[in-house]
């Protein structure tokens, strides 16, 4: 079933009830909903790097981590949105009773695309900070190997570091965690031209 959003303002209640059954994913912003672009094969394989990369570094360290499918709730804005990677020390904490929402990452990860990069260097940065615990994200571009970091120093301050070349090693602030851009980008053809 393609969601049909014919009506422009929606509860969160609503948006999470046509959700359930909509055929793709959606983002929902303060009342409106919002279906997310496709992804490219590039796109995949960067997020699918650094996930596949975390687990076997962290061992032992009390980590989650969630690819793509897993929402995120932001109440402040009242937004829900699948952010590419996220990170939760603990145990997740989930809003409602189901698994599918976490309120809780420490770290996100982004994979940024042509037409979603103001927006996730902007607005969703905006909306991520306000969440409680939030640490440190990081803005991978799938076009070049480069990479920015936003690591939380105190509240309302955050430091900027980026990465550049496949010989960088992103070094993450908020766990023990590195990282090279070279891993990052294996087997990714910037050669390709997709969006």
């Amino acid at each position: 079933m393609v969601l049909q959003t014919e009506k422009c303002n929606y509860t969160p209640e609503e948006y999470l009830e046509l959700e359930e059954q909509a055929e793709y994913k959606n983002e929902y912003r303060n009342g409106e909903i919002l279906p997310m672009t496709g992804g490219t094969t590039n796109h995949n394989k960067i997020a699918g790097n650094f996930y596949k990369k975390f687990p076997l570094t962290i061992q032992g360290q009390d980590y989650e981590i969630y690819i793509g499918d897993v929402k995120l709730s932001i109440p402040q804005y009242r937004i829900y949105t699948y952010p590419d990677v996220m990170v939760v020390k603990g145990k997740p904490v989930y809003e409602g009773t189901g698994t599918t929402i976490i309120t809780n990452p420490l770290l996100i990860v982004e994979v940024l695309s042509n037409s979603t990069k103001n927006y996730d260097k902007t607005d969703k940065f905006k909306y991520y900070r306000s969440i409680s615990g939030f640490q440190e994200y990081i803005m991978i571009d799938q076009y070049s190997f480069t990479v920015e970091q936003f690591a939380k120093q105190a509240e309302s301050q955050w430091l900027f570091k980026e990465y550049e070349g496949e010989h960088a090693i992103l070094i993450l602030d908020s766990l023990n965690f590195q990282i090279s851009l070279r891993e990052i980008y294996e087997r990714v053809n910037f050669d390709l031209s997709e969006e």
